[in-house]
């Protein structure tokens, strides 16, 4: 695709963002999807997830069976990046307790209710950033796709931007002052390009954390980060062997670094790459 295609594809999300916002009206601040067994409020401007759960009534279908492996009813599991709660809220009916972050004031709004309308028990949800350390985090809310909202990036380019996103401030924290577990089956990270500072923050959750599914998407590492794959895998913790679902591979240690670069030089991403002990 080329950059000018690309910039008017994200042109166009906007002005259907801002179309469906009218049609629907000023006053709407959720739709009610019935998704299987559960039912999800979402924003009604998100041509993202909201967008994808109106029409076709389920998100993350396949993500879900894949993560199913890794935890069963006596798990303790942690989201860190949780939107609306599409995935977060039918892992938390199938696992003994679940903790979940959410930066997004907007989305842990949603978030909210969908535990309430779902009767989410086993879930402790924190309308917090996970970082490197307790501190103030500029935060970019982008209404065409909230689930791409992100900390203010080290480079501002036209794929953050081109919703023309509120700033605001959100509270950071590093995650083992909250995560509390003695033993995690399975931590989910998806936060925009914040990966690399949250797993700063948690060295010992992830001691005790068996199964890592990280988010892979190069020009976050680049743009929204600035670190290098390198500067990513150091942080990782121990794990001995990384799976990409999308190449279908699975490569031990001493390739993270080898495949992962490769993928980087080639701006190939992977929703949710797997790291395993």
């Amino acid at each position: 695709m080329s950059k000018l295609t690309h910039r008017a594809k994200l042109w166009l999300k906007s002005r259907l963002s801002r179309l469906s916002g009218r049609i629907i009206g000023k006053h709407v601040r959720a739709l009610i999807i019935q998704s299987g067994k559960y039912k999800f409020a979402v924003d009604p401007q998100d041509i993202g997830v909201g967008r994808h759960l109106r029409l076709r009534g389920v998100y993350g279908a396949d993500e879900l069976e894949r993560m199913s492996k890794y935890y069963d009813e006596t798990s303790t599991v942690v989201i860190v990046g949780t939107h609306v709660g599409t995935i977060a809220i039918p892992i938390a009916d199938q696992c003994k307790r679940l903790i979940a972050f959410e930066a997004n004031p907007e989305t842990f709004e949603l978030l909210s209710m969908n535990m309430a309308i779902n009767q989410c028990t086993t879930m402790t949800a924190h309308n917090l950033a996970v970082s490197n350390r307790e501190c103030e985090l500029k935060f970019l809310i982008n209404q065409a796709n909230s689930g791409g909202s992100k900390i203010v990036p080290e480079n501002k380019t036209f794929n953050y931007y081109y919703d023309s996103p509120k700033e605001v401030t959100v509270k950071g924290v590093a995650g083992d002052t909250l995560i509390d577990a003695e033993s995690i089956d399975l931590m989910v990270m998806d936060i925009e390009g914040s990966e690399y500072f949250a797993l700063q923050g948690m060295p010992r959750a992830l001691s005790v954390t068996k199964t890592l599914i990280v988010e892979f998407v190069p020009h976050h590492l680049r743009d929204v980060s600035g670190v290098s794959v390198a500067d990513f895998l150091e942080v990782i913790g121990d794990f001995s062997r990384l799976t990409v679902p999308s190449k279908g591979i699975t490569v031990e240690r001493d390739q993270f670094l080898p495949t992962l670069q490769k993928m980087f030089d080639a701006d190939e991403d992977d929703d949710g790459i797997i790291f395993e002990k």
